[in-house]
């Protein structure tokens, strides 16, 4: 017997109603910090067609031929350096967002709302979250993607990974996807109280940095709108803050390859600066809704090394949202138009 038989379009049977299941995505983690389980994370990864623009058949020869044999050991040693008890930071702070999320929609009202996490790469998958909210009888999804500036590779390829699934279903429900939220009020203001906090504790810095994550340049060139939406958000948290340009710097990090990426460079610029006289810096990098590799090693490790072998004297990294309060409410306020 179908799951659906017998439902009717009485708007009180409970079987066929208008409640919302929310599907929360982030970028993903290996299961665990072994060369065996990034073998297996960076193959999915890296397959992506949106991640890695060139002709396919060149490219998987690439993939498995080189880096797949190279890339995975090096990694690892990378993920071990942030491993926690509870496993991967990113993995375990999107959690923690969920959860807060769904209770606070709760006590907003939204009492038969659910919030599944899923990824985008790994586990738990982006199937095995919408089959949890087919499972639990919602015919309507909103898809939240934890990514504030959208960008191909990131908000594009959740879309995709989400198609591929619907487009199996024989019953497809009602869907509505978040593209993103650079400019959001309550996310610019989540930003620049993290901000504030940190300059109230510390000090105001010669340069604060908003450290985004980078792409090839070319992705721009061919219409990806990301580098704009990058350079809004932090124009927007200036105002917010209401600091002066020459305060702030926006840079890319975590480029890959010998393309040429959105540049300033973040390594380059924070290794340039003590020359320039500046030995006092604050980073933040806005276009991580939570912490991990990128930001726990690359930041906090990496480029402070970097900066400070250069002649730096202050670096410190100021955390990404998480699962802040006014975070998780600017989050909220951008699902609220679909609710």
């Amino acid at each position: 017997m179908s799951r659906f038989s017998g439902i009717t379009d009485n708007p009180h049977d409970g079987r066929f109603n208008k409640k919302t299941g929310i599907l929360l995505t982030n970028l993903g983690s290996p299961d665990a910090p072994t060369a065996a389980a990034l073998r297996t994370y960076l193959r999915e990864f890296l397959s992506d067609p949106r991640i890695v623009e060139i002709p396919r058949l060149l490219w998987m020869i690439i993939l498995h031929g080189i880096i797949l044999r190279v890339r995975p050991k090096r990694s690892a040693k990378l993920y071990k350096s942030i491993w926690t008890e509870n496993g991967s930071p990113l993995t375990h702070i999107t959690k923690q967002q969920r959860d807060k999320l769904d209770t606070l929609l709760k006590q907003q009202g939204y009492s038969e709302t659910d919030v599944v996490m899923a990824m985008r790469y790994g586990n738990p998958s982006i199937e095995a979250g919408l089959k949890t909210l087919r499972n639990k009888g919602y015919t309507r999804i909103i898809v939240l993607p934890l990514y504030p500036q959208y960008s191909s590779p990131t908000v594009g390829s959740t879309f995709d990974a989400v198609a591929n699934v619907l487009k199996k279903w024989r019953w497809v429900p009602e869907l509505h996807f978040v593209s993103g939220y650079h400019k959001n009020p309550l996310y610019i203001e989540s930003l620049a109280n993290s901000i504030s906090e940190d300059l109230n504790a510390h000090g105001v810095p010669q340069k604060l940095v908003f450290s985004y994550h980078g792409m090839p340049q070319l992705f721009l060139e061919r219409g990806d709108p990301y580098y704009c939406l990058c350079m809004q958000t932090t124009r927007l948290v200036i105002e917010k803050l209401g600091l002066e340009k020459d305060q702030v710097i926006s840079t890319f990090q975590s480029r890959f390859g010998k393309a040429q990426w959105l540049q300033p460079y973040t390594d380059a610029t924070l290794e340039g600066f003590p020359e320039q006289g500046i030995k006092d810096i604050a980073i933040i990098s806005p276009a991580f809704s939570a912490d991990c590799l990128e930001t726990l090693e690359e930041l906090e490790a990496e480029n402070r090394e970097i900066f400070e072998h250069a002649g730096g004297e202050k670096y410190r990294y100021i955390p990404a949202l998480n699962d802040r309060d006014d975070h998780i409410n600017a989050l909220i306020d951008v699902l609220k138009p679909m609710l």
